[in-house]
């Protein structure tokens, strides 16, 4: 139960708050404040001197050392396959974007209540670590989500509703599916066939079947640039550069978006298969209300071409992209502060009860 005090607290200070929320992804971790919108989306990476463990940079600037830094220094990802694999670097990144969030107005407002998106799979140890690290940067309140529930309040789905409610969120390191009823997860599941893994697969053909290396970010760009799910009404070809297996020497070559998605078919077989088990596991009734509802997609794997019309093809469902697919999460977070009804049900599942200071 909330403390009488805080609530009244909340009352008061509420309407001037700058309260935040935030997706903590695998790949990208945005914030959102209540009111402003996305303030902050940069890379989930913090650079770190492995002699003092100090660190020297978060975000962009941190992406931008990847594979240029000498050897004392080491480009981390906090996040691995959607769990925390490196809770005090996490503890750092978040403290670093929530005072950006906030510093602005840090002296003119009261400290933030936050909301932080976490993958499903989190522990209650990470999730305390996560709330801890809030605390620490000045928050007067701190709750944890599950990223599909954020989401589908991100896309304005009826959550807190006895009617079923499904989102798919493919993100960096995860894709998680869930239908939603009365603001709880009634049935999940998860799979690692995600965005890393598509970049992979890419990375992996090009080596296979062209004898070309190519680096993670150029498999990204030419997964946004040519990657489908299903063919295309017009093909095209994309160049990508490397290094020749052979030679040792840079090279370029054309892909055709058909033999791209031939790359990538392993990857969204897979994400298929975990949305059809998801669905295979409900209730009868709430697959009949999500034959009216249909089946929200967001996160960045939400932006492959037909992705939407291959998951329909494979569930006999509807399937939509959300309007803004990649800050569904961090504007479901930033929203569930503003809807007492949300806010009651995440609460009830946290810890409140503020950290010694």
């Amino acid at each position: 139960m909330r403390n009488p005090f805080s609530t009244m607290l909340n009352l008061v200070l509420g309407p001037i708050s700058h309260d935040i929320g935030i997706d903590l992804g695998t790949a990208n971790t945005l914030v959102s404040i209540r009111g402003r919108g996305i303030v902050i989306d940069e890379p989930t990476v913090v650079a770190i001197d492995k002699n003092s463990y100090k660190t020297l940079a978060i975000g962009e600037e941190a992406k931008k050392m990847v594979g240029r830094t000498p050897a004392s220094v080491v480009a981390v990802r906090p996040l691995r396959d959607g769990v925390i694999s490196d809770a005090e670097t996490t503890k750092r990144m978040l403290q670093y974007f929530i005072r950006q969030a906030h510093t602005r107005s840090w002296y003119m407002r009261p400290r933030p209540r936050v909301v932080i998106g976490i993958p499903s799979a989190a522990t209650e140890v990470e999730k305390r670590a996560v709330r801890q690290a809030a605390y620490e940067s000045g928050a007067r309140e701190a709750f944890t989500i599950e990223e599909p529930l954020a989401a589908a309040i991100g896309c304005n789905l009826p959550v807190t509703e006895a009617g079923g409610t499904m989102c798919v969120d493919i993100g960096g390191g995860t894709a998680e599916a869930a239908i939603i009823s009365l603001g709880e997860m009634v049935v999940s599941s998860s799979t690692n066939a995600a965005g890393d893994a598509m970049d992979e697969a890419i990375i992996a053909y090009l080596r296979e079947q062209h004898g070309l290396i190519v680096g993670v970010r150029s498999a990204e760009t030419l997964k946004i640039n040519a990657g489908s799910a299903i063919p295309l009404p017009e093909e095209f070809t994309e160049e990508v550069r490397g290094r020749e297996i052979a030679s040792g020497l840079p090279r370029s070559i054309p892909i055709s978006t058909s033999e791209l998605r031939v790359a990538l078919s392993p990857v969204v077989t897979d994400i298929v298969s975990m949305v059809q088990t998801t669905l295979q596991q409900a209730p009868p009734q709430l697959i009949a209300d999500l034959m009216i509802q249909g089946i929200a997609l967001v996160g960045g794997g939400a932006q492959l071409r037909g992705l939407d019309q291959r998951l329909s093809a494979g569930t006999k469902f509807d399937v939509f992209v959300a309007q803004e697919p990649l800050r569904a999460v961090a504007q479901g977070c930033a929203m569930a502060l503003a809807e007492a009804d949300t806010l009651k049900l995440i609460s009830s599942r946290d810890s409140l009860r503020k950290l010694p200071e």
